[in-house]
């Protein structure tokens, strides 16, 4: 954790809490599909959320996925699908909006539908983690400078460590995707390699 290389008085560290959970972000075939304009340039970050997922299960930590689903005519996506007009791809039950193979939801798992970028926004996501008592939010998902931030970003400021996991994040260039790994690491979370994770959800495991 914490990193370096950042201006006086910034990348503080956060301590994962006692009470995690999981959310894998918008990891549709949107993301993975060739020739979807989101399509990302690796596998790698859905493969790896896989894994992390499977420690979350075995650990009984809570998981939340998320997808984007517009209504007719994307009117509940306001603004922001005339900024983004691919995102017109997502109207209603698409083969694009399903999520991936490797992170299907599973059981009670909870689905949240969104329409903007962050998992909080417009979502019943906050009330849900405070109601289970979850102190820290592991995130996975894409896209690293869309709604990963975003999310991360809204986490810690309803009070929840945010750890991003950097392996089981994408973006659809290493550019965007390692500058705002930077910032969240600078600001708002605590970014961490797939071990870290694997080796917490073990610990949780281990503790119940």
């Amino acid at each position: 954790m914490g990193g370096t290389g950042f201006a006086e008085g910034f990348a503080g560290s956060l301590l994962p809490g006692k009470r995690p959970a999981l959310i894998v972000i918008d990891m549709m075939r949107a993301y993975f599909v060739e020739g979807s304009p989101f399509c990302l340039p690796s596998t790698g970050s859905v493969e790896s959320a896989g894994r992390v997922l499977d420690a979350a299960r075995k650990a009984q930590v809570p998981v939340f996925h998320t997808r984007v689903m517009f209504g007719p005519d994307a009117v509940d996506g306001g603004v922001f699908v005339r900024k983004v007009p691919a995102l017109r791809m997502l109207i209603g039950e698409t083969g694009l909006g399903q999520l991936m193979p490797q992170v299907a939801p599973k059981g009670h798992e909870v689905v949240i539908v969104k329409q903007y970028a962050s998992a909080f926004f417009g979502t019943t996501l906050q009330p849900t983690l405070t109601s289970m008592g979850v102190d820290t939010l592991f995130i996975a998902g894409v896209s690293t400078s869309g709604c990963v931030r975003a999310t991360a970003v809204d986490a810690v400021q309803y009070g929840f460590a945010p750890f991003v996991i950097r392996d089981a994040v994408g973006d659809r260039g290493s550019e965007p995707h390692e500058a705002n790994l930077y910032d969240l690491q600078a600001k708002y979370a605590e970014v961490v390699g797939e071990a870290f994770a694997l080796a917490y959800f073990s610990e949780v495991c281990e503790r119940e």
